[in-house]
């Protein structure tokens, strides 16, 4: 008796493979998403340590800009309220003495024994897309910039 071995026919390949095109994405879809989270919220931290950066410099350039303004307290806080305000949780605000903005200004002398101004920004930020156990921290920014007040 002769057996003949049935040959898979073209049809049952196709729905074997696609089946395996099935299993492999759905293994490699949960990486594919942790990954474009990941970016998002690093996209967010780096435009928000760009923003406080920016914000430090402008509030000091202020502040050195005479004597008058080197320990001007309210009016760093107004030119780092303008140039934070795109960021989510600043949008509102109208003071920075608290979480999630606090700004700090003192004069003094500077290295070079000079006066100079000196100001300090903290900002904590939200997470965009919390994930819990990896990504559901804050990011706590500090930045200070100290410039020489202008005689």
């Amino acid at each position: 008796m002769h057996h003949l071995a049935t040959k898979p026919t073209a049809n049952a390949r196709s729905r074997k493979r696609r089946g395996n095109v099935l299993i492999e994405l759905s293994l490699i879809c949960p990486w594919v998403l942790f990954l474009f989270v990941g970016i998002v919220d690093l996209g967010f931290f780096s435009y928000a340590l760009i923003a406080v950066e920016n914000a430090t410099r402008i509030a000091a350039e202020y502040t050195s800009s005479s004597t008058l303004t080197a320990a001007d307290q309210s009016g760093a806080c107004t030119k780092v309220l303008a140039e934070l305000q795109n960021l989510p949780n600043v949008s509102s605000l109208t003071s920075c003495g608290a979480t999630p903005l606090t700004v700090t200004v003192t004069s003094g002398n500077g290295p070079d024994g000079n006066a100079a101004s000196t100001v300090s920004v903290t900002y904590q930020s939200i997470s965009m897309i919390p994930i819990p156990g990896i990504l559901q921290n804050q990011l706590n920014v500090t930045r200070i910039a100290q410039m020489r007040v202008k005689p």
